[in-house]
This record gives C-alpha cells, sequence and structure tokens, in this order.
C-alpha cells in the first residue's frame, strides 16, 4: 500500500506512472485544499478537482486544471456584465464579517463572483455547484469527495486533507492575499514575507488521513510550502510521517523549480530554493528522488533519474525510481 500527498500539477503528473509500480487498488492519494476557495458562493477545490478530471479521463492536459475542450461562456458573460455596469475587475474579498458567517469551511477565503478572476470552464463550474450543493445538504467535504470520485470513475482512493478551514495566506509586500489571489490574479509577483495556514492548528485531518499515512508515503513533485505545506500543518500528520516510510520528489532542477512559486515560497519560510532545501522542508524523509544532474546530498539516501515529466513515459521512470527508493529504506 502507498499513499501520495498531491497537490498543484507536479504529484497528479507523477500517477500518471504510478502503474508502473502500484496498482489502484493499492494507492491512496490525500489531496491539499489549503488552495480552496469560496467564489461567487460556490466551494472550489483546485487540487482535488485535477485529481478528478486525472482519474476521469478528461483533464486538460495543457494547462494540467480545468476539463479539456471545457467553454468559458459563464465566466466571459460574468466579465462583460461587471464592464457594462461599472464594477470592479479582479480579486475581490467579501467583506471582514463575511468571512465566518455562514459555511464554515469556506472561512477566510471567500470572494465575490463578480467579474470572476480565476477562469472556470463550464462543465467545471458544473462540478463547484454539485459539490457545494452537498455541502448545503450536510455533506463534509470528505463525503462529497468521495460521492464525486465515484462519479469520474476514479479506481485510486481519495481524500481530502481536512473537512475543516485552512486557507494559505501569502503575506506580501502589497498586503495579506490568499494562495489563489497571489497566483493567479497577481501571477506570483508581489515579493513573499511570509506564508500562513489559517485554521490549520484547529483543523483536523480528514478520516482516513492518518491510517493512510501509516502506509509508505510519497511526496510528489509539487510546491513543498502551498501544496504540501497545509497538510504538515495538521495535527498529527509531520508525527505520522515521522513514524513511517517516506520518499520525497523533488520539484527542482537544481536551483530552479519545474513550474509555481516555489522557490520564492521557500525562500520565504527559511528553506534553500532549492533541491537542498527539501532537507528543511521534509526533515522526516527516509529518502530523496533527485535529478540525476543535480548535485544536491542529503544524510537520507538519494535516488537519481532523470525527473522531468512530459508523458506517461516519463512518469513511469519517476515512478520506478520511488520504488528503488523505498526497497532502500523500507
Amino acid at each position: 500500500m502507498v499513499t501520495f500527498l498531491s497537490g498543484g500539477t507536479g504529484t497528479p503528473k507523477l500517477l500518471d506512472g504510478a502503474a508502473a509500480a502500484f496498482s489502484p487498488e493499492e494507492t491512496t492519494v490525500v489531496a491539499n485544499t489549503g488552495d480552496d476557495i469560496e467564489l461567487g458562493g460556490l466551494f472550489v477545490s483546485p487540487d482535488v478537482d485535477t485529481l478528478l478530471f486525472q482519474g476521469g479521463g478528461i483533464l486538460d492536459r495543457e494547462t494540467w486544471w480545468g476539463i479539456e475542450g471545457d467553454t468559458h461562456r459563464t465566466n466571459s458573460a460574468l466579465k462583460d456584465i461587471a464592464s457594462a455596469a461599472d464594477l470592479p475587475d479582479g480579486p475581490q474579498y467579501l467583506p471582514g464579517e463575511k468571512q465566518t458567517d455562514g459555511r464554515d469551511l469556506a472561512n477566510w477565503r471567500r470572494f465575490s463572483g463578480v467579474a470572476e478572476f480565476m477562469t472556470i470552464g463550464d462543465r467545471d463550474r458544473a462540478v463547484h455547484i454539485t459539490r457545494t450543493s452537498l455541502l448545503d445538504e450536510g455533506y463534509t467535504l470528505s463525503e462529497a469527495t468521495r460521492q464525486l470520485a465515484d462519479g469520474f470513475g476514479l479506481t485510486i482512493d481519495l481524500f481530502p486533507m481536512s473537512d475543516d478551514p485552512v486557507a494559505s495566506l501569502v503575506h506580501t509586500d502589497e498586503g495579506l492575499m490568499h494562495f489563489q489571489e497571489y497566483w493567479v490574479a497577481h501571477r506570483g509577483e508581489p515579493t513573499v514575507d511570509t506564508v500562513e495556514f489559517r485554521g490549520s492548528s484547529q483543523a483536523e485531518p480528514a478520516p482516513g488521513v492518518l491510517e493512510a499515512l501509516d502506509d509508505t508515503v510519497v511526496i510528489g513533485p509539487s510546491n513543498p510550502v502551498t501544496s504540501i505545506g497545509p497538510m504538515l500543518a495538521l495535527p498529527g500528520v509531520a508525527e505520522a510521517l515521522a513514524e513511517t516510510t517516506v520518499v520525497a520528489v523533488s520539484p527542482f532542477l537544481g536551483d530552479d523549480a519545474f513550474s509555481g512559486p516555489a522557490g520564492d515560497l521557500m525562500a520565504a519560510v527559511n528553506a534553500k530554493p532549492s533541491t537542498a532545501g527539501l532537507a528543511t522542508a521534509y526533515p522526516f524523509a527516509d529518502a530523496f528522488v533527485i535529478d540525476e544532474g543535480d548535485d544536491a546530498t542529503f544524510e537520507a539516501p538519494a535516488v537519481r533519474t532523470d525527473i522531468g515529466i512530459d508523458s506517461r513515459e516519463d512518469a513511469a521512470r519517476v515512478i520506478r525510481a520511488i520504488e528503488a527508493a523505498i526497497e532502500r529504506v523500507a
């Protein structure tokens, strides 16, 4: 049995090759929910949805988010209405008193739908409407995710990291921003001072998560700060990882991140913005998988391979390196 910790696009790309070593029946994935937001009253869970769409065979593999071939008529209409009515564009947090009023799961991450700042496809939106309606009917996020996973035909077990609100908030030189505002609206350009996982100390891992961490754990090449960090901030998770076998795959080629703002965010939390910084980010890791051209060294074993993932064959190669790392330390 193996459990992957997943966020962003790095780990989903890796999961394309998981079957090279692990059967779906023995694979569990725990997804980051620190990136979740409420947008125009709909609860959006991007890292969960990437896995749903991937498992359902409809993921847009050019962007690694959203649904392939989706239309964006509602998103375009929202922008047209805002322009015609002279309403503001860009991310607009609901007022402070509204951030914790209503649906508890959306605390500290509520945005207006006016001129919707994230481009959400029409079929994609149908998933958010369904999820939000299930939550309003009394389902937990775990239960809603299970219903959707069954609907998309997933053959792996998929858990959100928590049924409680955890918001990844980025403190920048331009003010406090939710991660989605920082990355989507501002394209990661503001200088980051620090990162906060608001609500994490009061949150609990979702049912089944701690049990899944009893198995061998693979941390994929996701952003260590905002994709994996919210999970590590949950009570009991870091302790559980210290007691099991953990293999971490680098999201860096030396000092360069494969994608996203991993380097800037690592520096903001006082970790080296490179493969070498993984020793700080994941002190419980028993082994690392890093690129064959990377000169980083660790006290723990490191298996080297070409860790670039542009195809299922690439993903399978990295999975086989993970299998080799597990065999060395398990």
